[in-house]
């Protein structure tokens, strides 16, 4: 029997164990036009806490007591449908569950590029564009410019990482503890902020005296704040995500928020389904960078540890993309 994971409860905070139940699914008959699909490898997100809240976004909320959805990558083991046969491998937003049925059209096989299929729920899927469209179409981010980078050792930052030095920026990545730091510049940072082992921004100052010209914000709070602090003339903001606050509602204090003006900083929120219609043009270019792209994983083995990978999102409990295996 298909099994899959749903909200129990809508987090107070911090998501906890008790906020999410494991339940059976009933067995359908495939109808015409549809496929099922063994899940082979799920991915959580930290877009996912927003889901969580009952209060109007980009993407609807989870119901309670239904199954979740998410990035996977799984194999087709039947099919009521010529475009899609037993064996090939698809990517779909079925995932928190073991088993995915549906239309033909939720499923895509996966491009033909020579990387793991579980690739393209990271550095090749979602997180992979979203740093890569971030990067270049939202901060219009160029040869010759200053690029700061939050939680660069993340699935979304380590991509930006590679992306700008392949493109011929200047990077200074920040991640939290020596191994991350490391790995950030092992990825050719040419400079990486310990966040935890000091204020943001003392270190960014120190590690670009002349100041940025773009900031890729994937944290929000004190990294936004050492962005705007040391922003040049025209710097352009992409904002990701604000992972800071995304389980806390306190505001957020930016002491060197005026500096917008007179700095005429740009700054653009954006989401990654804006740029589905160009994904052609991000597989074309990925492929070309990816023998030489470097890329992590955590991987949490079985759908009963789906939760807790989620979790460990909000604590650094990941180096790269965060992922379970089924």
């Amino acid at each position: 029997m298909a099994r899959a994971w749903t909200l129990a409860s809508r987090p107070a905070g911090t998501p906890v164990a008790k906020d999410f139940a494991l339940v059976t699914l009933d067995s359908v008959a495939l109808g015409d036009g549809e496929v099922r699909v063994a899940n082979r490898w799920l991915s959580v997100d930290p877009y996912m806490r927003g889901r969580m809240n009952d209060v109007k976004s980009y993407v609807p909320p989870f119901a309670i007591g239904a199954p979740m959805e998410g990035g996977a990558i799984g194999e087709v083991i039947e099919s009521r449908d010529p475009a899609l046969k037993p064996g090939d491998l698809v990517q779909h937003m079925l995932g928190w569950r073991d088993e995915a049925t549906g239309p033909a059209g939720a499923f895509s096989k996966l491009p033909a590029i020579d990387v793991p299929p579980q690739a393209f729920l990271g550095q090749f899927g979602m997180p992979g564009m979203t740093g890569y469209w971030g990067l270049l179409a939202v901060a219009e981010a160029k040869a010759g410019d200053t690029v700061f980078v939050s939680a660069a050792a993340g699935a979304v930052g380590s991509t930006v990482v590679q992306i700008a030095k392949a493109k011929g920026m200047t990077v200074i990545g920040s991640a939290g503890g020596a191994a991350k730091v490391e790995w950030v510049r092992s990825l050719g940072a040419d400079a990486v902020i310990d966040y935890k082992a000091g204020p943001v921004v003392k270190a960014l100052g120190e590690a670009a005296p002349k100041g940025i010209d773009v900031y890729f914000d994937n944290v929000g709070s004190d990294h936004l704040d050492a962005a705007l602090a040391h922003a040049r003339v025209g710097a352009r903001f992409a904002i990701c995500g604000m992972i800071d606050v995304y389980n806390d509602a306190k505001p957020t204090e930016l002491k060197y928020l005026a500096r917008l003006i007179g700095n005429r900083v740009r700054m653009q929120g954006f989401i990654v389904t804006d740029f589905f219609p160009r994904a052609s043009e991000f597989y074309r270019d990925m492929a070309g960078m990816a023998n030489t792209l470097k890329r992590e994983e955590t991987v949490h083995d079985g759908l009963e540890a789906a939760p807790a990978a989620f979790m460990a999102l909000f604590t650094g409990g990941n180096t790269g993309k965060m992922l379970v295996k089924l």
